[in-house]
């Protein structure tokens, strides 16, 4: 009987699952077990999709962990994630059936110890050195004296306190506060959006553009400042076309945004002496300039005017120079009456040789004979040249003469035609025009009025034609 009954192959009475049976069974057993871990490890691979959400690896020596950040907490990381980076994550264990992995959902994530955050530091630094972003050639002169001071800081901190009263002890300038947060998960991004907006003031704006800026703030812990560690800070700080001066944390603090600024304080207080000169100073220093500027003035009125004594000890006395200028004058001051009567009586005897033999009535005579000779032998000269220049116009008279004689009216009335005249001259041509009339007549006009009662002269119709040309008969 034994040999007719099979042996049952063992397992075989084991329950069978599906795929999605086992995978969702895996992943309650992992997710109820692993729902709260904070596991130490360095990042590996990053990977920032499109669609907001991180990717990353945590591995040490033996084994890689995949992990996963979501959109919603990495954008609210006080740090992000960097290759390299070692770190504390905080999260849940869960599978990824449709690969059959499991990973780590990462509600938190933070540099492990201080170590770390300075190695990050240090690789960033590198790299944005790398790219010139801290290059003395890049940096800008402070101004000596601006007019407007930006500040990007908390205004409720000890730090704005201290730069206004700074500024008012040693030089009052105008201040404009760009409020921020200075710690926490917004520092970096408000701090990046105040220095870019600083610049984007115009100069001769509502809001005056600032002559200089100051970035400060406290001292504290390295994590508390590592908002001015960040990236955007830095690229910000770099770009500023207005010259900035960083001053955060205190002096033995260093943060990246010092490394890109044109001038680092080591404390708040010192960026703004820094930023102004002292004005008592400068007042003491002007007096100062303004003393030897007087006596540097009356030691060269002291010079010149020994230069002057000394050249003037090698110039001849006044009256030796003039002296004899002024015995010439008097001798010919004392010769010129004698001279004046002596020239006066030889021009009145050259004028009376002369007028006798010019002004006697012969010599007149023979002048004007002479004159009269002259001008009859023009006059002989130019009669027929004249006569001759006088014969074509007088002949175009006479011809433009007749032909005047032949157009005018007066030559119809000589052959029995006559001009009516109104009483004011005008010609009239209508039979009833006036009843004052003048006719003229080749030899007169006779005046003529028209009789009362007298019939009207109507002037004879033309007769009508059909032809339009009219009749010549």
């Amino acid at each position: 009987m034994s040999d007719l009954i099979d042996d049952p192959t063992p397992g075989q009475n084991a329950p069978e699952f599906s795929v999605s049976e086992i995978s969702g069974a895996v992943k309650r057993m992992i997710e109820g077990e692993f729902s709260h871990v904070r596991i130490r490890g360095e990042v590996g691979r990053v990977s920032h999709p499109k669609s907001g959400h991180l990717y990353l690896d945590l591995k040490d020596d033996r084994a890689v962990l995949a992990s996963v950040i979501w959109k919603g907490v990495a954008a609210g990381l006080r740090t992000q994630p960097e290759e390299g980076m070692e770190v504390v994550a905080t999260g849940r264990l869960t599978t990824f059936p449709g690969q059959s992995r499991y990973q780590l959902v990462i509600e938190d994530i933070a540099p492990a110890g201080v170590g770390a955050l300075m190695a990050m530091l240090d690789k960033r630094r590198k790299a944005l050195a790398a790219e010139g972003l801290f290059d003395e050639g890049r940096k800008r002169p402070l101004p000596y004296l601006p007019e407007v001071i930006g500040v990007v800081t908390s205004p409720s901190g000890a730090v704005i306190r201290d730069i206004l009263h700074r500024l008012r002890d040693r030089f009052p300038r105008k201040v404009l506060l760009w409020p921020v947060a200075v710690q926490g998960e917004k520092c970096a991004v408000e701090v990046a959006a105040a220095i870019r907006g600083f610049n984007a003031l115009t100069p001769d704006g509502e809001l005056p553009r600032p002559d200089v800026l100051i970035v400060a703030r406290g001292g504290g812990s390295l994590e508390d400042l590592w908002g001015f560690n960040e990236e955007i800070v830095v690229r910000a700080a770099a770009a500023s076309d207005i010259p900035l001066i960083s001053a955060v944390g205190h002096e033995t603090d260093t943060t990246l945004i010092d490394f890109a600024s044109d001038r680092r304080a080591p404390t708040p207080t010192a960026a703004a002496e820094m930023a102004v000169p002292v004005r008592a100073d400068l007042s003491a220093h002007v007096a100062t300039l303004e003393e030897r500027r007087r006596r540097a003035v009356a030691r060269m009125l002291d010079q010149r005017r020994q230069r002057l004594r000394d050249l003037g000890r090698a110039l001849p006395r006044p009256d030796a120079i003039m002296g004899e200028k002024a015995q010439r004058l008097d001798g010919l001051v004392m010769r010129l009456p004698m001279a004046l009567s002596n020239l006066t009586h030889r021009k009145r005897a050259q004028l009376s040789q002369r007028g006798a033999d010019r002004l006697r009535p012969q010599t007149l005579l023979r002048d004007v004979q002479n004159r009269r000779r002259e001008l009859s032998g023009w006059v002989t000269r130019l009669t027929p040249a004249l006569s001759r220049r006088m014969a074509e116009p007088q002949r175009q008279l006479t011809a433009l003469a007749r032909t005047l004689d032949t157009l005018s009216y007066r030559s119809t009335l000589e052959r029995g035609y006559a001009v009516i005249h109104g009483p004011d001259g005008v010609i009239t041509r209508k039979a009833n025009a006036t009843a004052e009339m003048q006719i003229e007549f080749a030899d007169g006009k006779l005046p003529v009025s028209q009789q009362k009662g007298a019939p009207k002269v109507t002037p004879p119709k033309k007769p009508k034609s059909d032809d339009p040309q009219g009749s010549l008969f």
